[in-house]
């Protein structure tokens, strides 16, 4: 019987397929894309004890918090718009994680200094949202929304201070300029320039929906918030300038 003159490769010489790596933008795009409502709270002392990064969105109200939120994670309505703004006055929390395992939580706080809003509620809201930004043990990011045409106000300025403690301990702190494509070139990087030196050492970017601008450099800053493990290990796979090849100058 006879045998085939032309014996198979061995398998450890096959040609193997390299499946190439997804970019950080393209991880945090699918992360943020797995949020899902968790659950609501009235008063701080109804919202769960998570042990998992939390990272909440705050900011006046019609500044463009649940247009960035649904942008970020989406989803056309994640994130509850109302057509009065102030008007929703619930804590709201998603959760994120692939494979229904969370590893991290969306906080979206009630907008702030709406004109329309009794006093009263404005002043509670005001401190159920300090207890919160103070006490929350598990918030590590907070993400304030800020409407570049109107700048940072007062109220931006006073949640500042009160987060100042903990930014100097290590919270992470993002400015997002929403609707940034409402501004010119030269605009946006005046006040972009303004922004960063009044943010105290927390990170600024430009923001626009229709645009597209900016919402995968905030996905991948978000994602590094809150799997800094695996950012570091990205960051020590890329080859520094000393240990990439450098080509030989040729000989004169």
């Amino acid at each position: 019987m006879s045998t085939s003159s032309n014996p198979s490769t061995p398998a450890s010489t096959q040609p193997t397929k390299t499946v190439p790596e997804k970019s950080t933008a393209t991880v945090a795009m699918g992360w943020l894309h797995t949020a899902k409502f968790l659950t609501t709270a009235p008063q701080l002392h109804f919202l769960p004890e998570l042990n998992v990064p939390e990272i909440a969105f705050v900011g006046r109200s019609n500044a463009g918090k649940s247009t960035c939120i649904n942008t970020l994670t989406q989803q056309k309505q994640l994130a509850f718009a109302s057509k009065k703004p102030g008007r929703t006055q619930h804590i709201n929390l998603f959760s994120l994680g692939k494979q229904g395992v969370m590893d991290a939580v969306l906080t979206d706080l009630p907008g702030y200094g709406y004109a329309a809003v009794p006093k009263q509620d404005k002043i509670r809201w005001q401190q159920v949202m300090a207890n919160y930004l103070v006490s929350r043990e598990n918030l590590m990011g907070i993400v304030l929304m800020c409407d570049p045409r109107h700048g940072m106000t007062e109220l931006d300025e006073i949640l500042l201070e009160v987060i100042r403690p903990r930014v100097e301990e290590g919270l992470k702190f993002l400015i997002v300029l929403t609707k940034s494509d409402k501004l010119t070139r030269t605009e946006a990087a005046k006040i972009l320039s303004i922004t960063k030196l009044q943010a105290g050492g927390g990170d600024v970017m430009l923001f626009s929906a229709p645009k597209r601008q900016g919402i995968e450099d905030v996905a991948q800053l978000l994602w590094k918030w809150a799997h800094p493990d695996a950012a570091k290990a990205s960051a020590k796979a890329l080859p520094s300038v000393d240990e990439a090849e450098v080509p030989e100058a040729p000989d004169a």
